[in-house]
């Protein structure tokens, strides 16, 4: 069915081709494609498909209480999106999922999804693994965003992204989707940035974070 790689899908590990061909086969029903800036869905619409993407890049954001948006993942192929809600007594998406460039995904309908995993443990072992990862990755968004610090967050995310080895990386966000990511308004992060980088704890060239103490980035914890 698929012109496409499925087998790195987290989904469908520990299966052949052939048992992935067979599945899609069975349980794909429609595929939809979408430009750079679409909404693929709105945060609140009713799940009742299982959406998995298989080519192109989507990102996924709220907004917040207080009107900032809020970017939760970049997710990129072969992933399922936000499959942890699918089966949930109010199963709606929780966030707005954007596609950043042309973008396919196949959609599977839930309930041919249920019906499918009660007979494959396979794809039952895999989808709970997932959402278990899933779990994972949102205690640690709540724990970042819990921190009020904009620079404690900054200091843990340039931390985290580099070593003792690996003093710089790239930023692959700019700094509005940065802020985004961090869920604050531009001028609060410029700011933030412009007093780390007069401080001595970092530098900035275009996209490029260079990590000058990470005793002091430590010292912001």
């Amino acid at each position: 069915m698929s012109e496409y790689d499925l087998t790195p899908c987290p989904l469908f590990a520990n299966m052949s081709p052939t048992e992935i061909e067979e599945l899609t086969n069975r349980c794909v029903s429609a595929t939809k494609e979408y430009e750079k800036g679409e909404y693929i869905v709105r945060q609140g619409t009713p799940i009742n498909f299982l959406y998995l993407l298989v080519a192109g890049l989507v990102r996924t954001a709220m907004l917040t209480q207080d009107d900032n948006i809020l970017e939760i993942d970049t997710i990129q192929p072969v992933s399922p999106l936000a499959p942890a809600f699918i089966f949930a007594n109010h199963s709606i998406f929780p966030v707005d999922v954007v596609a950043m460039e042309h973008t396919e995904l196949f959609l599977i309908p839930k309930t041919t999804l249920q019906q499918e995993m009660m007979q494959n443990e396979k794809l039952l072992q895999n989808f709970l693994r997932i959402n278990s990862n899933m779990i994972v990755f949102l205690s640690r968004k709540v724990q970042m965003l819990s921190i009020r610090s904009l620079r404690m967050k900054l200091a843990i995310y340039f931390l985290e992204n580099t070593s003792e080895e690996q003093t710089s990386f790239h930023l692959h966000r700019t700094q509005s989707q940065l802020a985004e990511y961090f869920g604050v308004q531009r001028p609060s992060l410029s700011r933030t940035l412009g007093e780390m980088i007069t401080d001595g704890a970092i530098s900035l060239d275009r996209q490029q974070i260079t990590i000058r103490s990470r005793q002091k980035l430590r010292g912001y914890l």
